[in-house]
């Protein structure tokens, strides 16, 4: 079992350039979902726009990227980037969870299933800082 960081970066409408970029630099594959893969479109013009986005390089470098919600307040100085910590292990990425998730200001999305991961959901902590946690492998409990 392991549990990684990884550095999530915001954009408005420029994440899927910003990935091939990054993928131009460092090597390696992106993998992208749009707003219309996840069923989660708000506006026409956002239906192509990444709503997840991770680059994989040889070397073990690892970036998450996707494009603010029209619905959501974007700043690149205010909000440019999320921790997302991901793990192998449902069980203890739940416990990791709920320890974020008990002082939290904000559960912006339950930790459960998604159309693009066994397990993920998206918190603030009482520190104001945003958290997307997953798994590759959602829990055993119930």
């Amino acid at each position: 079992m392991s549990v990684t960081t990884t550095a999530h970066i915001n954009f408005r409408g420029q994440a899927r350039e910003a990935l091939e970029f990054y993928r131009s630099v460092f090597g390696g594959e992106a993998s992208i979902a749009t707003y219309t893969d996840i069923h989660s479109v708000e506006s026409p013009e956002q239906a192509e726009h990444v709503a997840f986005g991770r680059l994989d390089a040889p070397s073990g470098l690892r970036l998450m990227a996707y494009d603010v919600q029209p619905s959501k307040d974007y700043d690149p100085g205010t909000n440019a980037f999320y921790i997302t910590l991901h793990g192998t292990d449902g069980d203890e990425i739940q416990g990791l969870w709920d320890g974020l998730a008990e002082s939290a200001k904000t559960v912006l999305t339950p930790l459960a299933p998604a159309p693009f991961s066994p397990l993920y959901g998206m918190l603030t902590d009482r520190y104001d800082v945003t958290w997307i946690v997953g798994a590759d492998t959602a829990t055993t409990a119930a």
